[in-house]
């Protein structure tokens, strides 16, 4: 199986999609965390998050990093801070694999993430849709902007 490599071009921004571990539902009632998780992120990579959606399980970004290559290193800073900070109580039931174990990490997240380099303007489009529909994809809102854990509402209410 051939070994996935991502494409670090500077100047071009990028969709991500973090899971938590096992899918467990911790962010919502973990918001305030992973906003402090993200301002620490901010506070050490220079990107500008273009748009975000926060699931109960899983959030999808699109950013656009000063530097290409910091993309993960924003992402490990954002669940780095918030493993450290998370209550033990909203992961500790969660069994895991030994190798997982023997290497420290708690059940919080899933190790890998999913990434796509936005190609021009109607992919970014398509994804800035994908981010906006996904609380109605999976049942929680009948429409968007209902949202209230999106940027997309955060814009609807200005």
């Amino acid at each position: 199986m051939p070994k996935y490599r991502r494409i670090f071009q500077n100047g071009y921004t990028y969709f991500l999609t973090v899971n938590t571990y096992q899918r467990n539902p911790i962010l919502i009632d973990n918001i305030e965390l992973l906003r402090k998780s993200f301002k620490a992120s901010k506070e050490k990579y220079n990107y500008r998050i273009d748009a975000v959606v926060i699931l109960p399980d899983h959030f999808h970004l699109l950013i656009t990093p000063h530097k290409a290559t910091d993309y993960p290193k924003i992402i490990g800073a954002i669940k780095a801070y918030f493993s450290r900070h998370c209550e033990r109580g909203y992961y500790e039931e969660l069994g895991q694999s030994l190798s997982r174990h023997k290497k420290r990490y708690k059940a919080v997240w899933q190790k890998k993430y999913y990434e796509h380099t936005i190609k021009n303007e109607k992919d970014l489009v398509i994804h800035l849709g994908y981010i906006y529909n996904n609380p109605v994809k999976h049942g929680l809102v009948n429409c968007g902007e209902e949202w209230i854990y999106s940027s997309f509402y955060k814009l609807t209410t200005l």
